[in-house]
């Protein structure tokens, strides 16, 4: 009985002490542990951070091993809310803890709040306020290094409505990033390794627009996850801000969305790879610096899709990238900088160089499926000139093939755009990056050359007014070798041009077309041969103004005309081998034109060529070279002009033979140039030149006929340039019978000489020959008297017998010659001065008295008492005789050439006679003549 009785009181009493183990057990958690936590949470919070922390109710499931804490709130040391939610609930898992294990079935977070602070010492705020609080926390962590760290399992994590708020002060302008609503499901982690499947996760958070989605496999020993990444529409702030450190350059707009699966692994080695990635920017807006007014990239729609990359492999693969809408904008200073360069220089001089060995890392294998552009812009904008440039090419759309890290391999492009100021323009072909090697099939049709007039300024004082040009053809490049080498071939026509001095309103040169077909050129050695050139209705205007300088002498800017000499190299060659070889084959010109104004002369001289055409052959800078010449035309409407001859190579010091041949020119268009040089104007007559032209290097040697047909002077002309000699009788000496000036005229110089003028060189030429024959007006007549066996110089006298009428011997026939030159010009007066020689002619007239006409002889003795005495003055003539024979002399004279050669009698002309004749070598009496003009 009593043995019965003692079970029955243990059990009593252990079922006691059960229950009251029970409701202690309850009173404790249910009441004590809520009531200690309370207390403890925010003692320990500002013991250990620095925290002032309140939390609002605290309960505890004991039995269920669950935990639940409301509306907790901790302020830092500065007042600020640095963490708080709305409700925590955690749920242990007892079956772990008997395990070891420190497992929690469920741990839920409702609207929790963190803030965290990137400190400018590039430190956290946590961790900040934990070090502060906790001075020797890293020497109890490292107490016991081969201590394995406890292990934890968490079943499920579940964050909602969560917000974090960072703040970053590292910058100068400190910045703020609130994520919210930031949601967070984690399941079935482990923190120590497990054969079984890793965890599953996901995480969706917001930054306003911005959202970032993730969701995978996570595994802690080893760290492992897989899984998939989202970030959608970053914005262009938060890019700004945490890109600035190596951004060179201003982000201004736009935004950035990617999504990719990944897989990440690290213990013995990292392993990273992603696949199925894709990148977009929408309306991404770059300036070059901040004080720039407007962002010059602009990037539309980018994308990269099919995106992968392997760490392990070191590759990185990428599908198609398309752009749509692409804006650039590139400009060069007028220093030579280009703004998108300029702060990649200032980066890399100030970055300090990487002393690491950068050839001991494997390279990186990347290839890029292809690239499209459509509807992209592309602006350039230049400085530099002294006339700004501003380019730009619309609807640009630009496909590239595969590219890959073999660089030598080929690469396929196509491009097409549009220029904003008209034309288009395309290439076609491959490239390969290294080395570099370019083909292209190269085309362009109605390209404004307008726009590029900045750059013509630059080697000429010329504006553009109008022309297009075309292009088509085929470029290839090579830098195999050194230097670069390649070829063009194709064609270019250059239509409707206009160039024009600044200033001017007439155009100084214009075409219809200039085609050039076939074009081979060749970079180097550098070589140009052109098939034909065909230059279809040109038009120059030369005008020499009032200073006497050519508006073609404007082209040249004055800044390169002075340095022209300066600019060849110090080690030129002779010549013999020229840096740049041309050739072209034949230059057709068609119905092209010429106007000249000379203002340097009263009246202003005006005058055109036109209807110009004809072909130039074997145009080249290499020797041996013959070209040919054959061109012609019109002047003034009227007059007929032909060019020929030969060419020698240009540059050089072959000779080349040119002819010019002008006919029926209208004389009074020259009167300008005849009142400066002559004195004169011209009233009528016709013009014809045959001009031969020796050119030896830039020596010039000339023969110039001129012929003049029926030249009449108009007025008299004052011009301090005018010849002061008798015009009238110098064109009379001229003039044939058929009223023909036929002269020639020799010129020569160096035509390099910036005062060498042809046309100056000939009036100048043709003045003295004027002056001559003014001077020497029967030196004139040197072909009639070379024809009669005579010199110029006795067609200027005749001899007589002294004391006689009777010519001398052979003067008849110099009487003859004279005629001949009266008869062929009519214009030229004669005038005859009848004469005596005193002594000679007296002498003869005393033995003619003391003969009786020669009838009696005259003793020797007898003739020289009478000599003496009329030499002594003791005896003398009747006082008619010697003015009596004078008289009749130039009576004879002018019989003879009126009766004797038909000279009409208003050519001839008496002068009182002269007593002072001249006495020749033979003992003759001369008579002077002297010619005038009508």
């Amino acid at each position: 009985m009593a043995q019965s009785r003692h079970p029955s009181r243990l059990a009593r009493f252990l079922l006691f002490s059960l229950l009251l183990f029970v409701v202690l057990y309850g009173v404790a958690g249910f009441l004590v542990l809520p009531w200690w936590l309370e207390r403890n949470l925010p003692e320990q919070l500002a013991e250990r951070m620095g925290w002032q922390a309140e939390v609002e109710g605290v309960s505890v499931n004991p039995f269920i091993l669950a935990v639940e804490a409301e509306r907790l709130s901790a302020q830092d040391g500065d007042g600020e809310s640095v963490l708080r939610f709305d409700r925590l609930m955690v749920d242990l898992n007892a079956l772990q803890l008997v395990r070891g294990i420190i497992g929690f079935e469920a741990i839920r977070l409702e609207e929790p709040f963190v803030r965290l602070d990137l400190l400018e010492s590039d430190g956290l705020n946590l961790m900040r306020d934990w070090q502060a609080h906790n001075p020797d926390s890293g020497q109890a962590a490292q107490s016991d290094p081969a201590s394995a760290p406890p292990r934890f399992y968490f079943g499920q994590i579940d964050v909602q409505g969560g917000e974090l708020l960072l703040r970053d002060f590292r910058a100068e302008q400190p910045a703020e990033f609130r994520i919210t609503p930031l949601d967070l499901n984690l399941n079935d982690l482990a923190t120590w390794s497990r054969d079984e499947d890793a965890s599953d996760y996901s995480l969706q958070a917001a930054i306003g627009d911005e959202s970032i989605e993730w969701q995978g496999q996570l595994s802690i020993a080893p760290l492992y996850s897989r899984g998939t990444i989202s970030v959608t529409g970053v914005g262009f702030e938060t890019l700004e801000h945490f890109l600035s450190p190596y951004l060179p350059y201003d982000l201004r707009a736009g935004q950035v969305s990617l999504s990719s699966e990944y897989e990440l692994q690290a213990g013995d080695f990292l392993l990273l790879a992603t696949r199925n990635g894709s990148l977009t920017f929408d309306d991404l807006a770059l300036a070059v610096d901040e004080d720039s007014e407007a962002a010059q990239l602009n990037s539309g729609t980018l994308a990269v899709e099919q995106i992968e990359f392997d760490l392990g492999a070191r590759e990185l693969v990428l599908g198609p990238v398309t752009l749509e809408g692409l804006e650039l904008s590139v400009a060069r200073n007028e220093s030579g900088v280009i703004d998108w360069l300029a702060p990649l220089t200032t980066d890399s001089a100030e970055t300090p160089a990487d002393d690491r060995d950068a050839g001991s890392a494997r390279p990186l294998r990347w290839s890029v499926a292809g690239i499209e552009l459509t509807e992209g812009r592309l602006r350039w904008q230049d400085r530099q000139p002294e006339q700004a440039a501003d380019l730009a090419l619309e609807q640009l759309s630009l496909s590239v093939g595969e590219l890959s890290h073999y660089l030598e391999e080929p690469v396929n492009y196509r491009l097409q755009a549009t220029l904003a100021s008209g034309g288009q323009l395309a290439l076609d072909g491959q490239l390969t990056p290294l080395p570099f090697t370019l083909e292209a099939a190269v085309s362009g049709s109605e390209v404004a050359l307008a726009a590029f007039e900045p750059y013509l300024k630059e080697a000429a004082n010329l504006n553009l007014v109008a022309g297009t040009l075309a292009l088509d053809g085929n470029l290839d490049l090579d830098s195999q070798t050194t230097p670069l080498t390649g070829t063009f071939s194709g064609t270019a026509e250059v239509a409707g041009l206009g160039l024009r001095l600044p200033g001017m309103s007439d155009r100084l040169v214009a075409w219809q077309t200039l085609r050039l077909a076939p074009i081979e050129y060749n970079v180097h050695p550098a070589r140009l041969e052109i098939g034909t050139v065909t230059l279809t209705q040109p038009q120059v205007n030369v005008v020499r103004n009032a200073d006497g300088v050519h508006n073609l002498a404007r082209v040249v800017p004055s800044t390169s005309a002075g340095g022209a000499a300066d600019a060849q190299p110090a080690d030129a060659d002779d010549g013999t081998d020229p840096g740049f070889i041309f050739r072209i084959e034949q230059l057709l010109l068609e119905q092209g034109a010429l106007a000249y104004t000379d203002r340097t002369t009263e009246p202003v001289f005006t005058t055109t060529f036109d209807r110009l055409s004809g072909t130039v052959t074997g145009i080249s800078n290499i020797q041996p070279q013959q070209g040919q010449v054959n061109i012609s035309g019109r002047v003034g409407e009227v007059a007929s002009v032909k060019f020929s001859g030969t060419l020698g190579a240009l540059g050089t010091d072959d000779t080349s033979q040119l002819k010019l041949e002008l006919n029926d020119l209208s004389l009074p268009e020259l009167a300008p140039y005849f009142g400066r040089y002559i004195g004169y104007s011209v009233d009528s007559g016709k013009l014809d030149l045959d001009m031969d032209y020796e050119i030896a290097g830039t020596r010039l040697d000339a023969q110039n006929l001129v012929v003049m047909d029926r030249l009449q002077l108009g007025q008299k002309v004052t011009s301090d340039q005018a010849i002061d000699v008798p015009v009238a009788l110098g064109l009379a000496l001229l003039r044939d019978r058929d009223g023909v000036i036929e002269v020639e005229l020799p010129i020569s110089g160096d035509l390099s000489d910036p005062q060498f003028s042809v046309s100056r060189l000939v009036m100048r030429a043709f003045g003295n020959v004027l002056v001559k024959a003014a001077s020497s007006p029967f030196s004139m007549m040197g072909t009639i008297a070379d024809l009669a066996g005579l010199s110029t110089e006795e067609l200027g006298q005749v001899s007589f017998k002294p004391g006689s009428t009777q010519l001398a011997d052979g003067e008849a026939d110099k009487l003859a010659a004279l005629a001949d030159g009266l008869l062929d010009r009519p214009d030229l007066l004669l005038s005859v001065r009848g004469g005596v020689a005193p002594e000679a002619d007296g002498l003869a007239l005393l033995r003619q008295e003391l003969t009786a006409g020669g009838t009696r002889a005259l003793p020797d003795a007898e003739w020289q008492q009478a000599r003496q005495a009329y030499l002594n003055g003791e005896r003398s003539l009747s006082p008619e005789a010697l003015n009596n024979l004078a008289s009749a002399r130039g009576v004879t004279v002018r019989r003879v050439l009126q009766e004797t050669h038909e000279v009409p009698a208003k050519q001839l002309f008496l002068l009182e006679p002269s007593r002072a004749a001249e006495v020749n070598e033979r003992g003759e009496v001369t008579v002077q003549f002297n010619l005038n003009v009508r």
